[in-house]
């Protein structure tokens, strides 16, 4: 009974641990190149965490638009290419996190969202961040899962 309680412990703390797969770094053409030291996606198992995106023309690297609706669809066409690199797609996402320059602009930013998100939508925080890198005016991050 004890070497039983032992084995399921261990099984427990191994799967906390990362068990459930090999690291694996996803990168694509298709979404702009990584502007610091970070990837733009690292999926372990079925399990895909994508780095934040600010709205960079992949082919440019320049910033597009100035107003928060052609960001918006920046970014998430930047997180959807990341997303198909994967062989994921938006109703895979189960999590995202989205910074505003301005809390203002929350309702434009929400109407371009909930045009990628129609079927399936995922747990969601959105905060104001005193600053957005280059001066963007929305960054998205989001986590995705496979069943």
């Amino acid at each position: 009974m004890r070497q039983t309680a032992v084995l399921i412990t261990a099984l427990v703390f191994s799967a906390c641990a990362g068990g459930g797969g090999n690291r694996e770094v996803i990168s694509t053409p298709d979404a702009p190149a990584a502007i610091g030291p970070y990837s733009q996606g690292i999926r372990v198992g079925n399990t895909l965490y994508l780095a934040g995106q600010i709205a960079l023309d992949p082919a440019t690297g320049k910033l597009v638009g100035g107003d928060i609706e052609a960001q918006t669809h920046r970014v998430l066409k930047n997180l959807g290419a990341v997303l198909k690199a994967a062989s994921f797609d938006y109703s895979d996402v189960v999590q995202v996190q989205a910074y505003l320059a301005d809390l203002n602009d929350y309702k434009a930013m929400n109407d371009i969202y909930a045009t990628y998100f129609s079927a399936s939508k995922p747990a969601r925080a959105v905060v104001e961040a005193a600053r957005i890198p280059r001066d963007a005016l929305v960054e998205i991050m989001m986590v995705a899962v496979k069943s």
